[in-house]
């Protein structure tokens, strides 16, 4: 007994297997995270070490190249990336998928423990975070005050906001941008200090000495105990002034005409500098919609799921709103999540938009409202269905599977119109609901088991992808599998038990009915008619063959030339603008610039087209003073005709007039590892010496200058950085007794500046530097100037043991795997995909001498790459599959090929759409084209099924297929129209997100509609040569019965076989 049987003699069974799927569905469905994509980010750790005052140069040697030694062994390490720049280093280790974060984290610190000791003393200990060092901030909040300033703004923050939102799950870190710190800034005077006799050191160490807070024990007095302590005196800049320093030099007058011994006068620190409480450092700029201000950006962790740290962050606004000072504001600036949320209330709308879409087009062809209802409410039932299989396996809600049901509903109603347009007909023709019910499932139980599990080989393949494109399509293959799987249950479960209570014969019905019927009987007719002509014509089967051929090669022809990419351009709403000035520039210079974009981003805010505008020097995540951002947020979708595509390349217009540094707008792309962006290329070299690499990359960067489709290409590595070299000669110094520990701790003070203690204000601590004035490190001059003490307590100039020559150097040292490295890398101007990119680079670097330097892929190239050939395995796996699965089912190898010469009708028509709509050969309509394969094979299915089942009945070859055909005309064009129109609003809908919804909504629209038009006619006239080659898969088990009937009727031992 069959599924179908039993559901119809016990439908309370078949609508309890119903409602308990809802059920479960429902629950499943709250349980269900909501993010932007699957969860595909590596597990990222960074390492970061700050060692004040060092170059480049030694970061590498004494700080990077220890840790990656230590790191490289750590199990599962896909990738280290780190920079040594002045005074920092950061490593950054991505790990492969499956290794866990945690886990992964505990490893690095574990090495990083044991690294500690050969590290430098005066560097600060490693710090390890969960997160990447490059990745840019999701939210920046904007905090302004019309009574406080940026320095007690950042201290408010730093005291009261910035803990409480690193407390949100997900966070990694919370950064002020624009801070300005206090700290008890001591501007030292180089000629007082020399008059004075004194040297950096002696300041330094008169600090350390006095500004101290001791325990001094205790007072027992018997009654009472009191602890003791040296109290620290220095809070204020006027203490400081006071601090003396030294009681050097100074004979004191005669008194009464006698000498009364030496009493030395007492030299303070206000004496020999000017002391102030200002910033720790002010070289800081971020400014909002034209205002001063800080902004607070928050980081997420490698791993974690940007809507629900927006969700997290925007209530804790809302509590610490009422706390604020009076004047103060605290508001979100930007919101990468925005563009999440909006597009997954998008795909929503486009859900419902489908179901109602289809449930339109059960009605206008099945004629009855009674008819229509089945396939419709099977749908939603499927869709809450699926939530059962994706909760479990820990999968999300996200813009993928929930494009997965909006292709499922096109997909999951077709099982439901097959059943129910056969019952329908059956009933029609005088069979009682009951009976037509039963007998109507049996007939079409295979026809629908096989096309179900057509289409679940086709989506198999999709589940064993490997690595990152892998992880991004498990899910939406899950789901869809899922819900065609839970389609199949229900079409031969509920559908039968529905249609033998509620199905009615359909004539004498209403207006709508009449007029389908009619339609459909004319079509009916004309289309047997054509197969009566074509079926067995040598001349139909060479037209036929020819045009498979033809339209086959027109496939061919259009999938080479259409652009190939790893994502569709998405308008998420936002523009982000980078700012590069020269090497060595300052920050005024830097700021100059910054705020000469200003007033162009206010026109396009004034025109309300922007929402809001941010700008910030130096770049986000600790960039040097030479480089600055700007991140535009775009007004909501609906609020604004251009896209944000368009009005980057104006704006890019509009900044090409800016000669003093390099400035260029981008949109970010979609997904993406490590915060690359999939609208830009890079390129990696790795080899053994930066100079020889970067004169190996010269002619390739010229190329790429050259190239119209790329914009600002440039290398991460520019040795031109200006430098002053300081040489110490050893024989001068070793004469006079001066060590050069001495001069370069007086340089690092005067010119770097230098935390020699603290100082308590409002209870939090707070650093105090030294530094000589900014009018007294101008030039070599005032370097020159400075004096050292000798080890006989005399001071020499500096000038009398060191020389300085000026050279240029770059200010990042970076590596990729323990190797060095030097990246290109450039913006994608529109018209130019990655592949093209991609193909040009590695072009000119075939033509580069060999064994310099080794070519790499960063970002999205290095997705590309994996993807490409990925999606190409799945697609030939998927044929495969499908072919063997229709073999396996129809016994034979014949008629699975028949079935099969749909798949290049439907990839050419998918490939036609992606021509016509100006889209491109990318993941989604890879996934799109892969989809097609089961759709296709449907409809062949549907015709060759039936034709078996005439012949196994004793009707001739040609009869058998004309009566499939006609019959089954009415379902296919159904179920062809259902899907099509399932993906129609994926193509129309616009809004956010709505780039990759359109790419593989033209696939399967035009790709279904295309197929069914020329599956109609290559199907059975193909099969209608073949077919005498062919037998029913019942043929064997026959052939045995027959064998045992004679054998019963016979009453008779077998006979022993003639040897």
């Amino acid at each position: 007994m069959m599924l179908s049987d039993i559901s119809v003699r016990r439908p309370v069974f078949a609508a309890v297997a119903a409602i308990v799927l809802c059920v479960i569905g429902v629950a499943a469905f709250f349980f269900l995270p909501v993010r932007e994509l699957p969860d595909v980010d590596p597990p990222i750790v960074s390492v970061n070490t700050t060692y004040a005052g060092a170059s480049a140069e030694v970061i590498e040697s004494r700080i990077t190249e220890p840790i990656e030694q230590r790191i490289a062994g750590i199990q599962g390490v896909e990738r280290i990336n780190s920079t040594s720049r002045d005074g920092r280093s950061s490593v950054r280790i991505e790990f492969s998928l499956d290794r866990d974060i945690d886990s992964a984290a505990n490893d690095v610190r574990d090495r990083i423990s044991r690294v500690m000791g050969n590290l430098p003393d005066q560097a600060d200990p490693p710090e390890v975070a969960k997160a990447d060092t490059d990745s840019q901030p999701i939210m920046i909040l904007f905090l302004r005050s019309s009574e406080m300033d940026r320095l007690a703004l950042t201290d408010y923050a730093d005291r009261y906001l910035v803990d409480r939102l690193a407390t949100v799950p997900g966070v990694a870190q919370v950064q002020i941008y624009g801070e300005q710190r206090y700290s008890m800034r001591i501007w030292l005077d180089p000629a007082a200090l020399a008059a004075r006799g004194l040297t950096v050191s002696d300041v330094e160490s008169a600090l350390t000495s006095q500004n101290v807070e001791l325990p001094a024990g205790a007072l027992d007095s018997g009654e009472k105990n009191y602890t003791v302590r040296v109290a620290r005196n220095y809070a204020l800049a006027d203490d400081f002034r006071q601090l003396p320093i030294s009681a050097r030099g100074g004979s004191a007058a005669p008194a009464n005409g006698a000498l009364q011994g030496q009493t030395a006068y007492v030299t303070r620190l206000g004496d020999i500098a000017r002391v102030e409480e200002a910033p720790e450092e002010e070289r800081r700029m971020f400014r909002g919609n034209g205002l001063d201000q800080i902004g607070l950006a928050v980081t997420r962790q490698a791993q974690s799921n940007d809507l629900a740290i927006s969700e997290g962050v925007r209530e804790l606004l809302e509590q610490i709103q009422p706390s604020l000072p009076e004047g103060t504001e605290l508001v979100v600036g930007s919101d990468n999540s925005v563009f999440t949320a909006h597009a997954i209330d998008e795909v929503w709308i486009t859900i419902g938009i489908a179901l109602v879409l289809v449930a339109l087009v059960n009605f206008i062809f099945l004629g009855t409202l009674r008819a229509a209802f089945i396939p419709s409410i099977v749908a939603p039932i499927c869709l809450l269905s699926t939530f059962i299989v994706l909760a479990p396996l820990g999968f999300s809600l996200n813009l993928l599977t929930l494009l997965a049901l909006v292709l499922a509903i096109g997909l999951v109603v077709d099982d439901a119109i097959v059943v129910t347009e056969n019952i329908q007909r059956r009933i029609d023709h005088g069979e009682p609901p009951l009976v037509a019910a039963e007998r109507g499932a049996r007939q079409v139980f295979f026809a629908v088991v096989a096309t179900t599990i057509v289409l679940l080989s086709v989506f198999a393949p999709l589940l064993f992808l490997p690595g990152y494109v892998g992880r991004l399509f498990v899910e939406l293959a899950a789901a869809i599998a899922a819900a065609v799987a839970f389609s199949a249950f229900l079409a031969l479960s509920l559908s039968p038990m529905l249609a033998s209570k509620i199905l009615r014969p359909a004539s004498g019905q209403g207006w709508v009915a009449r007029r389908v019927d009619r339609a459909m009987e004319g079509l009916k007719n004309s289309y047997r008619n054509s197969l009566t002509m074509l079926l067995g014509r040598k001349a139909a089967v060479g037209g036929v063959v020819g045009l498979i051929v033809l339209v086959a090669a027109g496939a061919g022809v259009m999938f080479l030339n259409l652009p190939s990419e790893l994502v569709p351009p998405e308008d998420r709403g936002r523009i982000v603008g980078r700012v590069q000035g020269p090497e060595g520039a300052g920050f005024d210079y830097t700021r100059r610039i910054m705020l000469g974009l200003e007033p162009i981003l206010e026109e396009y805010r004034q025109s309300g087209e922007v929402e809001s505008y941010l700008i910030s020097a130096p770049g986000f995540g600790g960039g040097s003073f030479n480089s600055g951002n700007a991140v535009l947020t775009l007004k909501d979708w609906s609020e604004r005709s251009r896209s944000a595509d368009e009005i980057a390349q104006e704006l890019n217009g509009k900044l090409r007039g800016q000669t003093d540094a390099q400035v260029n707008v981008s949109v970010p792309g979609a997904f993406q590892r490590g915060g690359g962006n999939s609208n830009s290329i890079e390129m990696v070299l790795t080899g053994a010496e930066y100079e020889d690499m970067f004169e190996w990359v010269q002619p390739i960067l010229a190329a790429a200058q050259r190239n119209p489709g790329f914009s600002r290409p440039r290398l991460d590595y520019e040795p031109n950085a200006p430098r002053l070299l300081v040489d110490v000669d050893p024989q001068q110094a070793a004469a006079l007794g001066v060590s050069s520990q001495e001069i370069g701790r007086t340089l690092q003070t005067m010119f770097g500046s230098r935390r020699a203690t603290t100082y308590i204000r409002g209870g939090q601590e707070y650093d105090v530097i030294l530094q000589t004035d900014l009018e007294n490190r101008r030039s070599v001059a005032n370097l020159e100037a400075l004096y050292v003490s000798t080890g006989a307590g005399q001071l020499v100039p500096l000038s009398s043991v060191v020389t300085t020559q000026t050279s240029g150097d770059t200010p990042d040292r970076r590596r990729l795997d323990r190797q060095r490295s030097i990246s290109l890398s450039a913006d994608l101007n529109p018209g130019t995909t990655l592949a093209d990119a991609m193909d040009f680079l590695s072009e000119q670097a075939a033509n580069q001498p060999s064994g310099v330097a080794t070519v790499r892929w960063g970002g999205a190239a290095r997705d590309q790459q994996e993807a490409g050939s990925a999606v190409g395995w799945a697609f030939g796996l998927a044929l495969l599959l499908v072919f063997l699965v229709l073999a396996a089912q129809f016994e034979s190898w014949i008629t699975p090929a028949v079935i099969m010469l749909t798949v290049p009708l439907a990839a050419a028509g998918g490939l036609f759409g992606l021509v016509m709509a100006g889209s491109s050969l990318n993941i989604y309509s890879q996934i799109g084209l892969i989809i097609l394969i089961g759709v296709a094979a449907k409809n062949g299915i549907l015709i060759v099924e039936f034709a078996n089942q005439l012949r196994d009945q004793g009707r001739s070859i040609h009869d058998a297929i004309i009566e499939a055909s006609t019959l089954r005309l009415r379902p296919i064009i159904m179920t062809s129209i259902a899907t099509a129109f399932g993906a129609l609003p994926l193509v129309l809908w616009q809004g956010a997100g709505a780039g990759s919804r359109q790419t593989i909504g033209v696939v399967i629209f035009a790709g279904a509609m295309f197929a069914t038009l020329l599956t109609l006619f290559v199907v059975p006239v193909i099969y209608g040569v073949l077919a005498r080659f062919t037998r029913s898969p019942e043929y064997t088990a026959r052939k045995i019965e027959e064998w045992e009937a004679q054998e019963v009727a016979a009453n008779d031992p077998a006979p022993i076989a003639a040897e």
